[in-house]
């Protein structure tokens, strides 16, 4: 069999409804994995009656991800349907773009709830599980997250505060979860994409090329996470990664531009003064800790009209 095949294995795909999470779930069951669809809406059943055709298993779970018992909902319905549980994409999501001086408690609330708290309460169900099914095999066993991160989070967009706090949030609980899980078998990876779907629809211009495949089709995407999925991929773990067009980009993480050290082994503001000043000293707006240079990535030719 293939090292990248999934046949007899099962993944949860939320927010599979439409969009990203669709084609991600399509791509998955082209693997042959059986797949446990969610959405908040009726489109998790025809997503659900779409992969079936396909020939192998699907089930479609109703819900939101941002209520925690959903998690383990989720995870239940996979072991109950199919008999495992192997991977877990979290894509679920909402957008409340506003400044920050505009921004509501509910445009805040509703972005961290389904984002976030989503994420944590699917991957937590799921780390329950692998942890018991690790403890009882005496091994190791097979498990795979891919969380769904953004460049937001690298840029800090304007317009973003809540949309770039969560998706930091979510890289950072991937990095948690890497490291947690791996004893068990499992290996977690972050994915910032990017892929033209109903919730991007007003960010991105039509495709220059005319391309028979968007170059910023969700399928792109998609075919990325299923190899993630897959045991080809097991030695990669705690990754973040900018994924569309034709390239996968791997992040590298953050590095100290400079280490400042009092003389007298405590600073006073005047020593701090004396050394920060002078480091900072004409500076351009824009070398700061956003990794503006990732945009540079961008040969699609399509232009991100929300930049």
């Amino acid at each position: 069999m293939s090292n990248h095949h999934l046949a007899g294995r099962t993944a949860v795909v939320t927010g599979a409804g439409a969009g990203l999470g669709r084609a991600e779930a399509l791509a998955l069951a082209a693997a042959g994995a059986n797949v446990v669809v969610n959405d908040v809406g009726p489109a998790a059943e025809e997503v659900a009656a779409e992969i079936k055709r396909l020939g192998v298993g699907a089930v479609a779970v109703a819900g939101d991800v941002s209520e925690w018992d959903l998690g383990e909902r989720l995870v239940a319905t996979a072991v109950d349907s199919f008999g495992s549980l192997d991977v877990v994409v979290n894509n679920a999501g909402v957008i409340r773009d506003t400044m920050l001086f505009n921004l509501t408690e509910s445009q805040w609330d509703d972005v961290i709830r389904v984002h976030l708290k989503g994420h944590a309460a699917v991957s937590r169900a799921a780390a329950v599980h692998w942890r018991n099914a690790s403890k009882a095999a005496g091994a190791p066993v097979f498990g795979r997250v891919v969380n769904t991160s953004s460049e937001a989070f690298l840029f800090g967009g304007a317009g973003q505060p809540n949309y770039a706090a969560a998706k930091a949030a979510i890289t950072a609980l991937t990095l948690s979860t890497a490291q947690g899980l791996s004893r068990y078998g499992v290996t977690a990876n972050a994915i910032c994409p990017r892929a033209r779907t109903a919730m991007t629809a007003h960010v991105f211009d039509v495709d220059p090329h005319a391309n028979e495949l968007d170059i910023l089709a969700p399928e792109r995407v998609a075919t990325f996470v299923s190899w993630l999925a897959s045991p080809g991929a097991a030695t990669v773990n705690g990754q973040v990664f900018v994924v569309y067009g034709d390239m996968v980009a791997l992040m590298a993480p953050p590095t100290v531009e400079k280490k400042f050290t009092s003389p007298t082994g405590t600073f006073t503001i005047e020593e701090l003064d004396d050394q920060l000043v002078a480091h900072f000293a004409d500076r351009a707006p824009t070398q700061n800790f956003a990794a503006y240079s990732v945009a540079e990535l961008d040969t699609t030719g399509v232009q991100n009209i929300a930049r």
